[in-house]
């Protein structure tokens, strides 16, 4: 293999940049991914982000793209991928973070096809807990995933595994999924821009759904144009699959948004000085990029619990369910799959009534920020309380006491999956530790153009891009 230092420059290169390089011909794609697999030699062993290389596999795809002519090269020509290990891959196993899978994928999910036809280039598998159940990434089989940041400390979940490749520069994009924060709870504690779409905006075939209502796919980047790059790609229903098909995009504004901000949490959820400190700064400054900012008293309604647990008790119960070795699941899922069954939480008719409640609090809240007379067009928050913890955040924990830390660390972002709603974590500084802070930014039904607008604005004005965590130099 090619040493990793035949072009630097690519390390935190962003994934527009190389595919502008690569389609044009001044890079290669095979080295390219040749860069990419060295880096990923180098670094995985520290944060155990990847589960699985397809080294063989990328290689072959590289020197396929460098054959084909100029006007065939996709909007993704010779960019590598790296995809949560909930998402179907064909020849390699969907793990799902769990021992109790074995059988490779015959075929690729939905969108995975249409990255490939893209031009990107599938180069390996990440690390997630077990189902997608925690926000944090450790599991019985695959271990502990760190945070690039701080070896010591988690990358969140359950797209840690994506986070962390993204955030070392293993890979310039990673898809994650995010059924209660697990695209913004990573991007908030790895440095990176992640947005959870509108529900409906992005296939999950062959699945007709993900955690009933509450999950969706999409990409973790480190830069606003990236992520709208890969949107570009993904987005779009699979017709006779999908049971939720999101609308037409809410136009950007050309003149300056209303915005509303608020630190105050759901239930046990509240944010820690320094979280609240990076909402106010970067409220202050919104308002000096000319939006008009208020601040607002917002109340969560107190049926979010009812509408999210029995989804999320359904969600990953369901993937448990069709384990091929049942014996291999950890046991904390088995406890949750007992305390379902026994208290009927994730009974159908359960789960059905709990997607109508959500149903309700969406029109509630919606109404509420972005319907009234002189509504809001954004909607600020923090995304986690606090800054990453520790790594070992499930070591010795049963089912209950695991779900309370959980909800604590989810409770800013849980609303949004039960709503439906565009939401995103946009990086806003460290804390004094050095570890990175987020804030989330929540947009009306169908607001993504609205979210990107903003944060690209944030971007420009903070830079964040262009730091990097020491474990990558």
């Amino acid at each position: 293999m090619e040493h990793s230092s035949a072009h630097p420059e690519l390390a935190f290169a962003s994934a527009t940049e190389i595919a502008r390089r690569t389609r044009s011909g001044e890079l290669s794609a095979i080295d390219v991914t040749r860069f990419f697999l060295a880096r990923i030699e180098a670094i995985n062993p520290s944060l155990n982000a990847f589960t699985r290389v397809l080294h063989n596999e990328a290689i072959a795809a590289a020197h396929a793209l460098d054959l084909l002519p100029a006007e065939e090269r996709g909007p993704l020509h010779g960019v590598p991928v790296g995809i949560k290990a909930e998402i179907k891959v064909r020849g390699t196993v969907t793990h799902y973070g769990s021992a109790a899978y074995i059988t490779p994928s015959r075929r690729d999910a939905e969108v995975v096809r249409r990255l490939r036809d893209a031009g990107a280039i599938i180069i390996g598998q990440t690390a997630m807990p077990e189902f997608g159940i925690w926000p944090f990434t450790e599991s019985a089989a695959y271990g502990y995933t760190r945070n690039p940041w701080s070896l010591d400390h988690s990358p969140a979940g359950s797209s840690g595994g994506s986070a962390a490749a993204v955030a070392s520069g293993m890979v310039p994009v990673a898809m994650g999924g995010d059924g209660g924060g697990s695209i913004r709870l990573p991007a908030a504690w790895c440095g990176l821009f992640g947005l959870k779409p509108q529900r409906g905006r992005v296939t999950t075939a062959p699945d007709a759904r993900l955690w009933g209502a509450l999950g969706t796919l999409g990409p973790l980047t480190r830069t606003v144009e990236d992520s709208r790059l890969v949107y570009d790609v993904i987005a779009g229903p699979t017709s006779g699959v999908d049971e939720f098909t999101a609308g037409a995009y809410v136009a950007p504004k050309d003149g300056p948004l209303r915005i509303a901000w608020s630190t105050t949490g759901p239930l046990f959820s509240r944010a820690d000085r320094e979280t609240r400190r990076a909402v106010e700064e970067t409220a202050r400054m919104l308002e000096e990029l000319g939006h008009s900012v208020t601040r607002i008293d917002f109340s969560y309604p107190r049926a979010l619990s009812t509408a999210f647990v029995p989804q999320y008790l359904d969600g990953f119960g369901s993937s448990a369910a069709r384990a091929e070795k049942p014996s291999m699941v950890e046991s904390r899922t088995r406890h949750a799959r007992w305390i379902g069954a026994i208290t009927r939480l994730s009974a159908p008719r359960t789960v059905r009534a709990a997607r109508e409640r959500g149903a309700q609090v969406a029109r509630e809240i919606n109404a509420e920020l972005f319907e009234r007379p002189g509504a809001f067009d954004l909607f600020l928050t923090p995304v986690a309380p606090h800054s990453a913890l520790k790594i070992g955040q499930l070591d010795g924990l049963g089912y209950l006491r695991a779900a309370w830390k959980a909800n604590r660390v989810a409770g800013f972002t849980t609303p949004w999956n039960v709503t439906g709603n565009p939401a995103a974590s946009v990086p806003a500084g460290f804390d004094a530790n050095g570890l990175p802070l987020g804030v989330q930014i929540v947009g009306p039904p169908n607001g993504e153009q609205l979210i990107f607008q903003a944060a690209a604005q944030l971007q420009e004005a903070r830079a964040w891009n262009e730091t990097y965590p020491r474990v990558a130099e």
